[in-house]
């Protein structure tokens, strides 16, 4: 009886791995026992380790140096005619935080600043440190060049396709439809001839701010390229100029100045407008939104080629006989699908 009744409050005995009783504690023990347990079990709670600690810093300058990454990807592709960095921060999975921090600028301050500052920082590096490689891979090997970043695009396509999912609408297939042939079509439209940037009229300058708000289309909608749409307008390779052969040669410089600071300030302005109406269409239409996203990637991809072939120099014609030409775009294709797609996945990891 004394025995069940043991077992009735909580206390059994204490047998041994052979099944021997052995002697049990007494219940002042056992309540301190595990009151100190428990104050262990807090305080282990409470305090983290030290090991723990040590890894916020080391997460947050890992965080840093990939949005630096980043960045640099935007801005390649923003200087690349049939690439939108719009496409490329969706496909790095940055594009709502991107628009989210752009948005709220004045309203969450310091915490837009602390992710759009390594953003921006990387940009600058991306254009300063490719601007000439990417012009001379353009200029001499315009296929291979253009072939890596389309890899970079299709490798980090799940980064979009993940935040539509499984859907059957036939609005959705009407959302990628239409992007997709609109941003396919861009290379049909005539190309204007190029602009001389250092007679331009008084209302020359200030087309300038609109040709800005154009280039911005490259930042903030998906798979429309600015770069391309100033290639159309005939600004693209007058700017390139500008700045390569007159600008960084200390030839022109005030004028130089002032074209940049047009374009500059039509791009900032572009750029806020379109973030609000993006940020407006991914809240009230999430899904919808990023099909459309994944239309304009994928048909911004045959305007790319389309583009390429189209302003092909002549003599460089004699290259697409060559099978090591074509073997070396492949390589690149692959290896910049992996690039981006393991980017991603560490993206989604972390």
């Amino acid at each position: 009886m004394e025995e069940n009744e043991n077992q009735n409050r909580g206390v059994s005995p204490l047998h041994t791995p052979d099944g021997e009783s052995a002697g049990r504690p007494e219940n002042g023990q056992t309540a301190q026992s595990a009151e100190a347990s428990e104050l262990e079990d807090e305080r282990s709670s409470e305090e983290p380790s030290a090991t723990v600690q040590p890894e916020r810093p080391r997460s947050a300058l890992a965080e840093f140096l990939l949005n630096i990454l980043r960045g640099a990807a935007i801005g390649m592709a923003f200087i690349i005619p049939g690439f939108s960095g719009g496409s490329i921060a969706a496909i790095l999975g940055v594009y709502e935080k991107l628009i989210g921090s752009v948005t709220d600028l004045f309203k969450h301050f310091k915490r837009s600043i602390l992710f759009l500052l390594p953003i921006a920082l990387g940009m600058v590096l991306g254009i300063a440190a490719l601007f000439f490689p990417i012009q001379w891979g353009l200029e001499n090997y315009p296929i291979p060049t253009v072939t890596l970043f389309v890899g970079l695009s299709l490798g980090g396509l799940p980064s979009v396709t993940d935040k539509i999912g499984p859907t059957k609408k036939w609005t959705h297939l009407v959302a990628f439809l239409l992007p997709c042939a609109a941003a396919a079509c861009l290379v049909f439209l005539p190309i204007g001839k190029e602009v001389y940037l250092f007679s331009l009229s008084a209302g020359g300058y200030l087309l300038l701010l609109l040709i800005g708000a154009v280039g911005a289309c490259a930042l903030v909608v998906p798979g429309i390229s600015g770069s391309m749409l100033l290639l159309i307008f005939g600004y693209y390779k007058p700017i390139l100029d500008l700045v390569s052969k007159n600008l960084l040669r200390g030839l022109n410089v005030g004028t130089s100045v002032l074209v940049l600071a047009l374009v500059f300030v039509g791009a900032v302005a572009g750029f806020f407008a379109i973030s609000f109406l993006m940020r407006f269409l991914l809240k009230k239409f999430p899904r919808g939104t990023f099909v459309a996203i994944l239309g304009f990637i994928l048909g911004s991809i045959v305007a790319v080629y389309a583009v390429t072939v189209r302003n092909t120099p002549a003599e460089l014609s004699g290259l697409y006989a060559s099978p090591w030409y074509w073997i070396v775009a492949v390589l690149l294709l692959l290896f910049g699908a992996a690039c981006s797609y393991f980017l991603y996945r560490y993206s989604k990891k972390k």
